[in-house]
């Protein structure tokens, strides 16, 4: 991932002495993706490469965000946007707003980095490919086909606008080429693999998240649910926690991080409530070198999230996926 995303964008920027990014991130995904190329800026391409961070605010909850930074030794964002929960539309808008005034402030940066298909990475493709600023995209490719995911019209429209496009597998390499998109086009591995190789051990050392919630290895289930599909469909989302209900009752523990979204939308179902469900371990969200350790130790996954698919699989665990589709493939295809 690191030879050819700084082989590339060197190529892009040959003309400066000074590579200067802008990295965009708002959400928790996003977080711990940056950790990985943040590392290597600093590292290795520390005089060569200068990386701010710009946190639109998208996730603002704590245990959403600020751990995170902690956690992975990502730098502290260098502009906050605050922008916090809004609908698509007021949020987006408010994004690109603040981004624009970044990017045509004192410091002028030779590409924005974004990753992934958040309305923080659509946000940052509008407002740079405006400014005619280049466009790194991070996660390039993915496609589930289903058009009614916010998601996947973020990653089309950031995927039309990107300058270099890093492909993390062949099919998103093959998912470009059927809409045209040939040209800066590299598949250069995943940066969640990356981290998951490098945290993993750290994870062992420094979580202690089983021992304090009476867990043993391999007894207990993983569930995180928070894409819309499941979090704004009433039915879904009853049939997803009584579902969890009925493997609980079988003697199986079943730890459920809450995330921000789930959690309001629980309240507001009148015949679901969190308290309802005693049977489960309902916790707040957890840190990533906590997850790591609960997806590494679980006996099954089961959840919504892309990024929790795929280090189930990178950690050798079963995965129920709750959707109907999946843009990770591969993890399908490999059992």
């Amino acid at each position: 991932m690191y030879m050819s995303f700084f082989c590339c964008t060197f190529a892009v920027a040959k003309v400066f002495d000074m590579i200067r990014l802008l990295t965009i991130i708002g959400a928790r995904p996003q977080i711990i993706k940056a950790a990985a190329i943040s590392r290597v800026v600093r590292t290795q391409y520390a005089g060569r490469v200068e990386e701010h961070i710009l946190h639109t605010g998208q996730h603002y909850d704590t245990n959403m965000s600020e751990v995170f930074f902690r956690e992975l030794g990502v730098p502290a964002p260098d502009y906050n946007l605050h922008v916090g929960s809004a609908s698509h539309g007021v949020q987006t808008a408010r994004m690109i707003e603040g981004i624009e005034a970044v990017l045509c402030g004192e410091t002028k940066y030779d590409g924005v980095l974004v990753y992934g298909d958040t309305n923080s990475t659509l946000a940052a493709a509008i407002a740079a490919s405006k400014l005619q600023v280049p466009i790194f995209h991070v996660e390039a490719g993915l496609r589930s086909y289903n058009m009614s995911m916010p998601e996947e019209i973020n990653r089309i429209v950031c995927d039309r606008l990107a300058s270099l496009l890093f492909a993390p597998t062949i099919t998103g390499v093959r998912n470009l080429a059927k809409e045209g998109i040939t040209q800066g086009v590299v598949q250069s591995g995943d940066v969640m693999y990356d981290n998951s190789l490098y945290f993993a051990p750290i994870a062992e050392k420094q979580s202690d998240i089983l021992e304090r919630m009476g867990l043993q290895p391999k007894k207990f289930v993983l569930a995180t649910i928070h894409r819309p599909v499941n979090t704004d469909n009433e039915e879904n989302l009853q049939s997803i926690f009584r579902a969890l209900e009925e493997i609980a009752k079988t003697g199986m523990e079943v730890v459920v991080p809450l995330h921000p979204r789930t959690r309001e939308r629980i309240r507001g179902v009148e015949s679901l409530r969190v308290q309802e469900f005693k049977s489960l371990k309902v916790i707040e969200p957890v840190g990533f070198l906590e997850m790591i350790q609960l997806e590494k130790h679980a006996a099954v996954v089961m959840t919504d999230s892309g990024g929790v698919q795929k280090e189930a699989f990178f950690y050798g665990t079963p995965c129920v996926i709750f959707r109907a589709e999946t843009e990770w493939v591969e993890i399908v295809e490999a059992g």
